[in-house]
Parts: structure tokens; sequence; C-alpha cells
């Protein structure tokens, strides 16, 4: 597991998004482990988050457990979700996760895509 420093976790997820992602895993008809998190090029700020349930861990998967709730972040989205916490929202017309990224550095005004800052290399002292 990628390791931060003062055992910090990748992510971390709010109460409500545990609450709905354990739901979410007990609803399906088909056996779900976790949910897989990434990152594609696409939308007007460069890249899209992705979501899609998993069945099992895929090499290079990064877990976050977190009270029951397992994400799994795909290896190349790894370095842009160092941070983040992810939440659920529920509003009048719409609810869905929420990613709270400090590694944003623009977002669209839909919402819908991101660009992040370069990655900040780190020297080993």
């Amino acid at each position: 597991m990628f390791g931060l420093p003062g055992d910090k976790p990748l992510l971390t997820l709010t109460p409500r998004a545990v609450k709905r992602l354990t739901t979410l895993m007990e609803s399906t008809d088909d056996p779900v482990y976790a949910l897989r998190i990434g990152v594609k090029k696409g939308g007007c700020a460069g890249m899209e988050y992705t979501m899609d349930y998993a069945t099992e861990a895929q090499s290079g998967d990064e877990m976050v457990e977190q009270d029951g709730a397992r994400v799994l972040i795909a290896p190349l989205a790894t370095m842009f979700m160092i941070g983040t916490e992810i939440d659920y929202e529920t509003g009048l017309l719409e609810s869905g996760f929420r990613f709270r990224n400090p590694n944003v550095s623009e977002a669209c005004g839909c919402g819908e895509s991101v660009s992040f800052t370069a990655p900040e290399t780190v020297s080993a002292q």
C-alpha cells in the first residue's frame, strides 16, 4: 500500500460516503468488493474522475478501507488522489459522490472535469 508520512491514508471518506458506499456494496445483485476510482483525459478542464464497481482488486491498485467501505485507486490515479476526501451529498436536483481534492488547480463550471497541479517531487533526506 502507498504510504504517506505520519501514517496518513491516501484518501479519506466522510461518514456519509462510508454509509452510501457500504449500502451500494450490499445492495447489488452481483458481489461488489469495492468502488474503483481513477482519472482519464476528458472534459473541458482536461481530466475526469472515473468510478466503477470492482469485484476484485487489480494488480497495482491501492486500497483504502474505512469503516467497512473499500475504495480501490487505479495505479495511474494514485498521485492525483493524495489527500483527497470523498463525500456523498444529497441535493434537490442531484445526489452523488464529491471529491475534495487539494491537487485540483482548476475545475470546469459544471464540476465534471478538473485539472491537477503538477505533483511535487519528493527528495530523500
